[in-house]
């Protein structure tokens, strides 16, 4: 999925290739009906419309004899034909039209619901605006592929088929003369329906990466302000769009030289027949009706051969687009997705038992080494230690956002395995440093802890998280817009509705990660109150940073490069002057700083 510099291979319209789209086409199977209906309309609608090349031809001869009755059939008979073609033709595309817009919907939903629910290291190895870019383009690929594309491909297959097969049939010399112009066109369009499908692929790619920079950079809109960035993302962004340019006009000039051979091949047979045809009449070896009725088919049968190229160019095109998603879709998923009203596990002990790992991404070094740790239900600990040692590791694994190498983790005396992983996840709750807000009501997000909880039971959540206060300065109350990751609201705000959203959940498992680290002293305060009351009665893990935050935890783990280095509770572990009281020294740098620290309130 990754994106790399180098040059994709060309690809062909292979029996693999053809497969790959087939995959995308089982999309249609709850739908067939209206894809067989569509089918047999097109196949009628074409017939029909090559009836059109005889009747006229009939009614130019009817013409020249002066036939008044035949050409009053004719022409009646004509214009029934143009009336059921339109007719078929008007069924047709709303057929089409309706089975596209359902199959394509169903095609992102199973994208969505596939991305939501594959492991999270997935997103480690793949960038999220790039990969939101690319499915949107490759969804929109297969959208036009399923509405006019492999339709027209058809047509024009039928059309040629059918009507060189007529041809022959009628006047194998004339239809030979034709067919002898054929070859050199369709080699040239064929060889710069390639040249264009290579630059198109190439140019897509760029609109990706193009994507990726608007997308970070707006993420990161803050940051960006901060250090005056705007000037480094704008050039970024121009000189991506500079290559998109670059691309799109090589490919312009392969279309234009593709046009441009196409017209001259097709038309340059249709001059040739079109003398050999007349001569033909001259002699008298050809009647005027069946020369304007070859005429007209030649007209056809070379228009399917101009616009083959382009819809074969298509075709590939779409084969790799077909190719991403079915990549995606074959990813394995690590949870089904259901709504899960409540969770199994009963107490919330705890048992990490010799547990080492290392990132998927970085097998060469190992993150934890024969971590062991016992919690028992209702218990507080921390997790200390510099930046890297390992501390937001072992809650990743709890949560089984990755598999242990080794060792065994519990819960509730059962190993994590053996849950059904949301089942797992219903049972932690997580308060993390930086909070994550959607886009919608201060309700919604609230509510994601719980979206069946009532309005009393919202109301609570939010008291206990020391947020109803502000809410309710709001002049919509609960209903109040937070804006795209909760922009509007102080980080003091966003960390206190997160809270109201764990205490929602109602979790047997709680996980503080840096909680108050990035509030300023009165909104840690508040933020620090609703936390405690959200520990009591939980078996709570603390990742810590700021060590006075941790005082009052029943056991203390100092993490050092990936092993518990210390253990015990606040005031031993000073008193023991090791690594635990070196991190205090670091952060308050006096004796009687850290004296203090070694009291208990």
């Amino acid at each position: 999925m990754s994106n790399t510099n180098t040059e994709e291979p060309k690809k062909k319209l292979t029996k693999d290739g053809i497969k790959k789209l087939l995959g995308i086409y089982r999309f249609v199977l709850p739908y067939k009906t209206d894809l067989i209906i569509s089918l047999i309309l097109l196949l009628i609608s074409t017939s029909v419309f090559l009836i059109f090349p005889r009747s006229t031809g009939q009614l130019i001869d009817s013409g020249i004899i002066k036939d008044q009755a035949k050409i009053n059939t004719i022409g009646k008979w004509l214009a029934f034909i143009l009336v059921a073609q339109s007719i078929v033709s008007y069924i047709r595309i709303v057929l089409v039209n309706r089975l596209t817009e359902r199959t394509i919907s169903d095609i992102r939903i199973a994208i969505f619901n596939k991305l939501i629910s594959v492991p999270y290291h997935f997103f480690e190895k793949n960038r999220v605006g790039e990969l939101t870019s690319r499915i949107s383009n490759d969804v929109s690929q297969l959208q036009e592929t399923f509405s006019f594309t492999l339709m027209e491909f058809l047509r024009q297959i039928i059309l040629l088929i059918v009507g060189v097969t007529y041809i022959l049939i009628k006047n194998t010399e004339l239809g030979l003369v034709m067919l002898s112009t054929f070859p050199i066109t369709v080699g040239i369009a064929f060889y710069f329906g390639r040249r264009i499908k290579t630059y198109s692929k190439e140019t897509q790619k760029v609109v990706a990466e193009s994507n990726v920079i608007v997308d970070e950079a707006f993420q990161g809109i803050q940051t960006v302000k901060a250090y005056t960035g705007e000037y480094y993302e704008s050039k970024r962004y121009a000189n991506k769009i500079a290559q998109y340019i670059d691309m799109a006009l090589r490919a312009g000039k392969f279309r234009g030289a593709l046009v441009s051979f196409v017209i001259t091949g097709v038309f340059g047979g249709i001059v040739l027949v079109l003398w050999y045809g007349v001569s033909q009449v001259a002699k008298g070896h050809l009647t005027t009706g069946d020369f304007i009725e070859f005429a007209i088919l030649m007209f056809t049968v070379g228009a399917s051969i101009a616009s083959l190229g382009d819809v074969y160019s298509r075709l590939v095109k779409t084969v790799g687009a077909s190719e991403t998603i079915l990549e995606i879709l074959g990813e394995d998923n690590e949870l089904e997705i259901k709504e899960i009203k409540s969770s199994s596990v009963q107490h919330g002990d705890i048992s990490f038992q010799n547990v080492s790992f290392a990132y998927p991404t970085r097998t060469d070094i190992t993150t934890l080494k024969d971590i062991n740790l016992d919690i028992k239900a209702g218990e507080k600990i921390a997790l200390v230690g510099q930046s890297g040692s390992g501390k937001s590791t072992i809650t990743r694994l709890l949560l089984r956002y990755y598999q242990t190498d080794n060792g065994t983790i519990t819960v509730d005396h059962k190993n994590i395995k053996d849950y059904e992983l949301g089942d797992l996840r219903k049972s932690i709750g997580i308060v993390p440093q930086e909070v994550l807000l959607f886009g919608g009501s201060i309700r919604e997000n609230v509510l994601y802890g719980k979206p069946d909880a009532s309005e009393n039971e919202i109301i609570k959540a939010c008291e206990q998280a020391n947020a109803l206060e502000f809410i309710n300065q709001f002049p919509e109350g609960l209903d109040t817009l937070v804006g795209e990751r909760g922009i509007q609201l102080s980080g003091g705000q966003k960390q206190r509705i997160a809270i109201a959203r764990a205490v929602l959940k109602n979790p047997k498992i709680l996980i503080l990660d840096e909680a108050t680290s990035s509030l300023d002293s009165q909104s840690e305060a508040l933020v620090t109150d609703a936390l405690e009351k959200l520990m009591q009665n939980r078996t709570t893990i603390v990742i810590a940073h700021r060590l006075s935050t941790i005082r009052k935890v029943d056991k203390i783990y100092v993490i050092k490069d990936g092993r518990i280095a210390e253990e015990g509770k606040h005031e031993t572990l000073i008193a023991a002057e090791g690594i635990y009281h070196a991190l205090l020294k670091a952060q308050y740098q006096d004796q009687d700083t850290i004296a203090s620290e070694s009291k208990i309130d």
